[in-house]
């Protein structure tokens, strides 16, 4: 059994302060899986947010999360 924790890098555009940050890791938090969300705000670019997760995710549901909170994907890696 792997027990090893998996980082996912969404790239998500339109994020400009702290609230946003807010309003996005409170949406990726509530994806099944998901463990632990950093953003670093970049404004005026997209922004990478570190997803932590005990299992791979579905990247349908992270960009519906995203989507969700009034956000864009711009990749995931």
């Amino acid at each position: 059994m792997d027990n090893t924790d998996r980082t996912t890098t969404v790239d998500v555009e339109g994020m400009t302060c702290a609230n946003c940050v807010a309003h996005v890791t409170e949406a990726l938090e509530g994806v099944d899986g998901v463990l632990n969300v950093s953003i670093e705000l970049r404004a005026g670019e997209a922004s990478p947010v570190t997803v932590v997760s005990n299992a791979p995710l579905d990247e349908q549901s992270l960009r519906a999360a995203v989507d969700d909170a009034g956000y864009s994907v711009a990749g995931i890696h």
